[in-house]
């Protein structure tokens, strides 16, 4: 890999004046501008068009929310949940949310930050390419295909949020260079974005010793190794464990086949045939580039850092879950952006049509699952404040497409301050837990996965006996619920049951 993919004038000065008063410049600089605002822009079109974002993980976070900023007002929520702050590299959604939630409201503060992230990367791709170019090239065009990563569907907030950031840094350290106090920056810039995601902070280390070491003299120059310097304080935090978890884990079995399955899933959404096809493209491109010497080092030594990473970091790092996949994607993008080949518009209209047909079936996706969660929400009307609720989610073992429904019952905690069990509260992993310890009534207690010819009987779901009502969603019929269980609300994929000796703490005079 090469620093650049062409030669730099003799003299810099002169060349970019010479450059700047060239009308063919200033052309590019309007149509890059508008090109990466628009595309953007367009990322934000499924958030836009479902009232609530269909993300797997996206209503437990919410839940995560309510009881943080509530302080102990509700006394239902007081009653199941405790909520301890601790500063930790894993913040960037908890702390927008306390301004925004204040200003829109709870739902609607969630729904503006899911569609901020995506706008905000697509604008962080488009600063990193003009600052290493100023031009736009079809590998930037390429990298939007990226956005909507596996990592974004499964409503990583955090981590997506500092990735965005990360490449933003990443561009400010490009444009910085050789200013005296570049350093005075980037140390608050990389807690910003530690605080927003350890992962985050990582990828962005990743991103500036990459630039830096291909800029070395020979491989025997230590100096790269030392460059990023200024982005190491959150490390001091980090040993002295505020808000760390120690586990880590590879998994329990499988490590190679989960491995290779979490690269050629690097592009997964919700149509195989299509992420199968996006992600040989996407690869095509990149071997074409490498082979015509169209690579630029200056981000492709970071892009095979990142693909190293991913194939050696443990699935499962301070108590966070895939933290390998997500930068298989992350390294698929960042490898996207080192191709230095400047192709005609027609190229990169050809280009942005990947990532336009992606985000159209997205799109296409979350507006109907939204319709079905509209239905699915309803139920909620038959739940008194302060219920307990039992959720079952059906989940097929395997599948490609996410499910947006696997944490929906975390809106019984939004919007009736309900005990409910597919909330991320474990103790000593998350800042929320459950008071109750005697029993689990928290993630993964609702998941119900099933074969193909498995039956679903809830008689045996363990959370119903803790619990006021049974919230089941799924596909599949079950074969049999709870003795005694009454269903108050039905859709064609979900039902509601009121359980025996339910007690509805709002109206104690009422329950039976």
């Amino acid at each position: 890999m090469h620093a650049s993919a062409h030669p730099e004038p003799e003299t810099a000065e002169t060349g970019k004046r010479r450059f700047r008063t060239s009308e063919t410049y200033r052309r590019t600089r309007h149509e890059a501008a508008w090109l990466g605002f628009v595309l953007s822009c367009l990322a934000m079109l499924p958030a836009l068009l479902a009232w609530t974002p269909q993300m797997t993980d996206y209503p437990s976070h919410l839940a995560g929310y309510k009881v943080m900023l509530d302080h102990g007002h509700d006394p239902f929520l007081t009653r199941y949940f405790l909520f301890k702050w601790e500063w930790t590299g894993n913040l960037g959604a908890e702390l927008l949310m306390v301004p925004l939630t204040p200003l829109l409201g709870l739902e609607e503060a969630g729904r503006f930050i899911v569609a901020s992230i995506p706008f905000l990367t697509g604008m962080a791709i488009m600063a990193v390419e003009w600052s290493l170019r100023k031009r736009v090239g079809v590998g930037a065009i390429l990298a939007f295909a990226m956005i909507w990563s596996p990592s974004l569907l499964m409503g990583f907030l955090n981590y997506s949020l500092s990735l965005a950031f990360a490449l933003f840094a990443f561009a400010g350290w490009v444009r910085l260079e050789g200013w005296r106090w570049r350093w005075a920056v980037m140390v608050p810039v990389g807690f910003v974005v530690w605080i927003c995601h350890v992962s985050g902070w990582g990828v962005m280390g990743v991103l500036m010793f990459g630039y830096e070491w291909s800029r070395r003299r020979s491989w025997l120059d230590w100096r790269p190794l030392l460059k990023p310097w200024p982005l190491v304080f959150p490390l001091l935090p980090m040993l002295l464990g505020m808000g760390a978890n120690s586990k880590v884990s590879y998994g329990r079995w499988g490590v190679l086949e989960y491995k290779w399955g979490i690269l050629y899933k690097a592009m997964r959404s919700y149509d195989q045939v299509l992420d199968i096809t996006s992600l040989c493209l996407v690869v095509a491109v990149l071997a074409a580039a490498l082979v015509l010497r169209r690579f630029d080092g200056r981000v492709g030594w970071a892009a095979l850092i990142l693909l190293i990473l991913t194939l050696i970091v443990p699935r499962q790092i301070f108590g966070g879950d895939y933290a390998d996949y997500r930068l298989s994607t992350a390294a698929l993008m960042v490898a996207c952006m080192a191709i230095d080949w400047p192709v005609p518009r027609w190229g990169l209209a050809l280009a942005s049509l990947l990532f336009t047909v992606r985000i159209a079936v997205t799109s296409v996706v979350w507006y109907q699952d939204a319709q079905t969660a509209r239905q699915l929400v309803a139920a909620l009307d038959h739940v008194p404040e302060g219920s307990r609720v039992a959720t079952a989610v059906a989940i097929p073992r395997t599948q490609w497409l996410f499910g947006p429904f696997e944490h929906f019952g975390s809106f019984a905690v939004v919007r009736r301050s309900a005990m409910e069990n597919s909330n991320f509260a474990l103790p000593d992993v998350h800042m929320l837990s459950m008071r109750e310890t005697r029993y689990r009534f928290n993630d993964p207690t609702q998941r119900i996965l099933y074969s193909p010819r498995q039956r679903i009987d809830l008689r045996k779901f363990k959370p119903a006996r803790h619990a006021d009502y049974l919230w089941y969603i799924g596909d599949r019929k079950p074969v049999g619920i709870p003795d005694g269980a009454r269903i108050v609300y039905a859709t064609p994929n979900s039902f509601l049951a009121r359980l025996p000796n339910a007690v509805d703490l709002a109206n104690p005079g009422d329950g039976s």
